[in-house]
Order: C-alpha cells, then sequence, then structure tokens
C-alpha cells in the first residue's frame, strides 16, 4: 500500500481520542497511585511516562492547530 495517503482530518481524529484515552490512562494510573500505600517505583515510573506522552500529544495537537476540548 505504498501509494495510499492518509487525510489529514483522519489523523486529526485519531490523534485527538489517543489524547482523551492517554488522559485517562494518566488520571486512573495517578489515582492508584494516591491511593495506595507505599507506590511502587514501576507505578512512579508508569505515571510519568503517561503524563510525558499525554504532553506529548497535546503538544502535537497545537502544532496540528487541533482543540482538544470536547465539544
Amino acid at each position: 500500500m505504498a501509494g495510499r495517503r492518509l487525510k489529514k482530518s483522519d489523523v486529526d481524529k485519531e490523534l485527538l481520542a489517543d489524547i482523551f484515552k492517554m488522559k485517562n490512562d494518566w488520571v486512573s494510573i495517578q489515582s492508584i497511585i494516591e491511593r495506595s500505600v507505599d507506590a511502587s517505583e514501576m507505578g512512579q515510573y508508569d505515571l510519568q511516562v503517561a503524563q510525558a506522552k499525554y504532553l506529548f500529544m497535546l503538544r502535537e495537537a497545537r502544532h496540528r492547530n487541533l482543540s482538544a476540548l470536547r465539544t
């Protein structure tokens, strides 16, 4: 499928869907860590990775002039 081109609108929709999913993942991990008596290093690592991915995708959306606000 070398000749197949992706539509910008399709890529934008997928990016926004990924942003909302990553935000939910980040909030979920953060909630688990906050309720933990002794959060593991792996949990802290997972939280930092989720946050970094979310912020990266937000920057990409800004670069593409997308709004990540749900209407």
